[in-house]
């Protein structure tokens, strides 16, 4: 091969590489940039609070202001809360959510690839599955508070039922739309119904599954707040009960604080895990994290 033709082939080679790199530069400074703009927002917003606080403009005893919430959250993590150390109480909550989430993803998850693969059983199930999607689940916790009483057990129930829905109805439509040639090639060359849904159906709906575990999360924190302020003998709903019933507004946004915190905390894990599990997707060039 001739000086020329490498060169040829070398130049464009080059350029592409270059493309790349001058892209991969102007992703990280629009990130940077989304970043700052979200911390500058955050810090413009707790300056506002803070200043219309103490200058009476808003009320501080129903408003409270943030450097109070902070000296709250510092007393519960120093000298701990009148139901034992905030660690214990954010444990509480998290192992019922946890719990509650888990159960919840598991049945909705095979309730839906089982009737979205069986068209009868979903001709069956589907009218009182709508029916018990249509009552409103929040009312179900001081129901399940009288079924198993003040322990963990009312508020992991009330975390399952609203986590189940969104997992089961994704699910179900997931194993709805798999690919039918896919389906027809895997019988052609053998494959049982069982391994059919193993190794077609559900690969194929866990995109699908994955994009209801972010909000599903969140609803199964819900249910274990809820459950805890209607009544619980710790956990961070117990938490704002009590700051509500002391007037504590600064103790109500702080335990709100960290709730928001520990959900974050999830939403992170979660979508790194959902990264790790996806690197084939192709990644938006637009998304700023």
């Amino acid at each position: 091969m001739s000086l020329e033709s490498v060169e040829s082939v070398g130049a464009p080679t080059a350029f592409r590489t270059s493309r790349t790199v001058t892209r991969a530069q102007a992703a990280r400074r629009r990130r940077a940039l989304v970043y700052g703009a979200r911390v500058l927002l955050l810090v413009a917003v707790l300056a506002a609070w803070e200043a219309l606080s103490r200058n009476g403009l808003i009320d501080p005893f129903n408003f409270s202001m943030p450097s109070a919430i902070w000296d709250q959250i510092v007393q519960w993590t120093l000298h701990g809360t009148a139901q034992g150390s905030l660690g214990e109480q954010i444990w509480y909550t998290l192992y019922e959510a946890l719990l509650g989430w888990v159960i919840g993803v598991l049945a909705g998850v095979v309730l839906g690839i089982v009737l979205g693969r069986v068209r009868f059983l979903a001709d069956v199930f589907g009218p009182y599955i709508k029916v018990l999607n249509a009552v409103p689940r929040i009312v179900l916790a001081p129901i399940f508070l009288i079924w198993f009483g003040l322990g963990p057990a009312s508020k992991v129930a009330s975390a399952v039922v609203l986590v189940f829905f969104p997992v089961f109805f994704n699910a179900f439509q997931g194993a709805r739309e798999v690919d039918r040639n896919l389906v027809a090639n895997a019988r052609i060359l053998g494959a049982s119904n069982r391994r059919v849904t193993l190794q077609v159906v559900v690969p194929s709906a866990t995109s699908w599954i994955f994009t209801s575990l972010h909000v599903s999360f969140g609803f199964a924190l819900i249910g274990a707040i809820v459950g805890e302020y209607i009544g619980a003998m710790k956990g961070i709903g117990m938490l704002i009960a009590s700051a509500q019933g002391a007037f504590n507004t600064a103790g109500v946004y702080a335990a709100m604080v960290i709730l928001a915190v520990v959900a974050l905390l999830a939403e992170g894990l979660l979508t790194f895990a959902e990264k790790r599990l996806f690197r084939w997707k192709p990644t938006d060039p637009g998304a700023g994290g």
